[in-house]
C-alpha cells in the first residue's frame, strides 16, 4: 500500500499544476522526428524538435550507426576508466578538438551530464560562480552540485557582471571565480555578449565557461558561438551537446589538454557511468565529419529560419529579440499560450507551448524549431496556420 502522505502530495500539486495551464502533456511520436511528424495518426508540421539540420535522420549516420552495431555491439559494456573505451570514443574527441578548435575534448552520456561533471570538478565551496540568470536548468544545477558561491547576474547585462566580478574578486573570499554562460539562450534565441564577457574574465582572471549546446552546428558556419566570435582560444570550457544539431545523443567539454585529462581522472559522469553506445558514438563522428565537409546544411537552416521569421514579424506577433532559429511567438498568459498551441495541433502544426517554470510567469510563448530539413512548402502550410489561428484567438 502506498504512503498516505505521498498521493496527498502528488494530487493536489498535480491538480494545481493542471488549474494553472502548467502541466506539460507528452505526445509520444509515430514516426521518425523529421520536418513532418505524425502524433495520433495525424501528421503535422514539425517546429518543435532541436533537429536543426536533419542529420537526426540523415542515412549517413544511420549507415555508420549500423556498422558499428555490427562491430562492436549495442553497449560499450563497462565506464570509461575500465574498459569501456572503444576506439571509436577516442576518434570522435579527436573529431570534436578539431571541431571546436582546441587542444582536446572529452565526451560524456548527455549535454546535462556536461554541467554536472565539469563544473563541479573544477569549482568547490571555496570559489565563486557567475552565472547569467537565464543559463539553462543543467548549468544551475552544475553551479549547485558544485557547493560554490552561486551570483547571478542580471541577463547579459555587462555592466552588472563587471560590478559583481569586481565585488566577489576585490573581497578576496574566493579562490576561484568562474563566469558561466549559455552561447545561445534556448528560450529566446538571443546570443551571449561573448567579446564583453572575456574582456571582463581576463580583468578580472576569471574562468570562462561556455554551454554551447544551441550554437553549434548554428554559429559560426557550424562551429559554433565561440568560433563565431573568434574566442576559441579565449575560453577555457566549450561545453556541447551530440543532441541537437550533431542529430545523435551525448555531450561534450573541449578545451586545453591539462583540463580534459583532469576531467578524466575528476568528473564523477565519466567515472561512475556507463560509456555512449558504439552506433551513437559512430554516428557523432560522422554527423561532425559532415558539418567539417560543408556549410550547406548550415546555410539552409539559416534560409528557413530567416523565411519562417520574416513571415511571423509580417504576420504581427512578438518573436522576441531572437538571433538564431530559435524563434518564440511570446502569447504572455500561460492558459493562452497553452490554448494557442494546441490549436496549432489541431491545425497540422506541432509547435509546443513554453511556460513557467521553463520561463518567467507571463512570458509563455510558443517556440518554433526550423530546421534545414523544412521545405519552403512546409513553412508556408505553418505560417498560414498560424495566420488562422492567431486571428481566430485575436492574437494578432
Amino acid at each position: 500500500m502506498s504512503s498516505k502522505i505521498l498521493d496527498k502530495f502528488l494530487h493536489e500539486n498535480l491538480e494545481d499544476l493542471r488549474d494553472k495551464g502548467l502541466y506539460n502533456v507528452i505526445d509520444p511520436l509515430q514516426s521518425p522526428n523529421g520536418p513532418m511528424i505524425t502524433i495520433n495518426g495525424n501528421e503535422l508540421v514539425n517546429l518543435s524538435s532541436n533537429n536543426y539540420l536533419g542529420l537526426a535522420t540523415d542515412q549517413r549516420l544511420k549507415d555508420a550507426a549500423i556498422e558499428a552495431i555490427n562491430k562492436f555491439g549495442v553497449g560499450a559494456g563497462a565506464v570509461r576508466t575500465i574498459n569501456g573505451t572503444l576506439e571509436l570514443h577516442v576518434k570522435l574527441e579527436e573529431k570534436l578538438a578539431q571541431f571546436k578548435h582546441t587542444e582536446a575534448a572529452i565526451a560524456y552520456q548527455s549535454g546535462f551530464n556536461c554541467n554536472m561533471a565539469a563544473i563541479s570538478a573544477v569549482m568547490d565551496k571555496n570559489d565563486a560562480i557567475l552565472s547569467d540568470e537565464l543559463n539553462h536548468a543543467s548549468i544551475i544545477d552544475g553551479c549547485r552540485l558544485s557547493k560554490a558561491k552561486i551570483i547571478r547576474f542580471n541577463h547579459s547585462d555587462m555592466d552588472d557582471l563587471r560590478a559583481k566580478a569586481k565585488e566577489a574578486k576585490e573581497s578576496g573570499q574566493y579562490n576561484k571565480i568562474m563566469v558561466i554562460t549559455d552561447g545561445v539562450f534556448s528560450m529566446d534565441g538571443d546570443v551571449a555578449k561573448l567579446p564583453e564577457i572575456v574582456q571582463i574574465a581576463e580583468e578580472f582572471d576569471l574562468i570562462t565557461y561556455v554551454d554551447d549546446a544551441h550554437g553549434s552546428g548554428v554559429l559560426g558556419k557550424g562551429a559554433g558561438t565561440v568560433k563565431h566570435f573568434g574566442l576559441s582560444d579565449k575560453v577555457d570550457f566549450q561545453i556541447g551537446t551530440l543532441s541537437k544539431a550533431i542529430g545523435v545523443v551525448g555531450g561534450y567539454v573541449a578545451g586545453k589538454k591539462e583540463l580534459i585529462d583532469w576531467l578524466k581522472v575528476r568528473s564523477r559522469p565519466f567515472l561512475f557511468s556507463t560509456s555512449l553506445t558504439p552506433a551513437d558514438v559512430a554516428a557523432s563522428i560522422r554527423s561532425i565529419e559532415i558539418l567539417m565537409e560543408s556549410t550547406e546544411l548550415n546555410e539552409r537552416l539559416w534560409e528557413n529560419a530567416n523565411y519562417l521569421k520574416k513571415g511571423l514579424v509580417d504576420l504581427g506577433f512578438n518573436i522576441g529579440d531572437s538571433e538564431t532559429p530559435i524563434t518564440p511567438c511570446i502569447i504572455g498568459d500561460e492558459v493562452k499560450t497553452q490554448q494557442f498551441s494546441k490549436r496549432l495541433n489541431e491545425e497540422g502544426v506541432y509547435a509546443k507551448s513554453i511556460v513557467f517554470p521553463t520561463v518567467p510567469r507571463g512570458t509563455g510563448r510558443v517556440r518554433n524549431m526550423p530546421s534545414a530539413a523544412h521545405t519552403k512548402e512546409m513553412l508556408d502550410q505553418a505560417l498560414a496556420v498560424y495566420e488562422k489561428v492567431g486571428k481566430e484567438m485575436g492574437i494578432i
